[in-house]
């Protein structure tokens, strides 16, 4: 356990998101999702919930500033403009850590293929349906 750190962010999940360098990106992804077939690398989540591991990663992880759009999530059925319930809680969490960043709907083959070029997916046990998101990671300012 540290200090300061939420104690959903394992060893092996701080490590990654250390790692990671500036411009990389990293999608949370649903229970449902096929994350080891697209995943490059993969952390599983088990037992967790898209929500409480998309904020304990925003808590340490800066996102993307030198580009327009940083934080992407699913659509349903190809509707960006349809939010589900699952959609809203990713909104209303990027923006208490994120307020200038906006999520940006993409639709499944764009969705499924980012996913497929991220750095790591983290494979929640979240059960709602299009619960996945990816961020890009951004840098600290000395």
């Amino acid at each position: 356990m540290l200090k300061g750190i939420n104690p959903i962010l394992s060893p092996e999940l701080l490590a990654t998101l250390r790692a990671m360098g500036h411009g990389d990106e990293i999608a949370l992804v649903d229970g449902n999702y096929p994350g080891q077939e697209h995943a490059r690398r993969l952390i599983r989540m088990d037992g967790h919930g898209l929500i409480a591991v998309l904020d304990a990663v925003l808590s340490v992880m800066p996102i993307d500033d030198f580009v327009p759009e940083a934080i992407f999530r699913a659509t349903v059925k190809g509707d960006p403009d349809l939010i589900d319930p699952v959609h809203a809680d990713i909104i209303e969490t990027c923006a208490r850590h994120e307020p200038n960043q906006k999520v940006v709907p993409l639709v499944g083959p764009d969705f499924y293929n980012r996913v497929r070029a991220a750095h790591t997916i983290i494979q929640t046990s979240e059960p709602r349906l299009y619960g996945n998101v990816i961020l890009k990671k951004g840098v600290i300012y000395p």
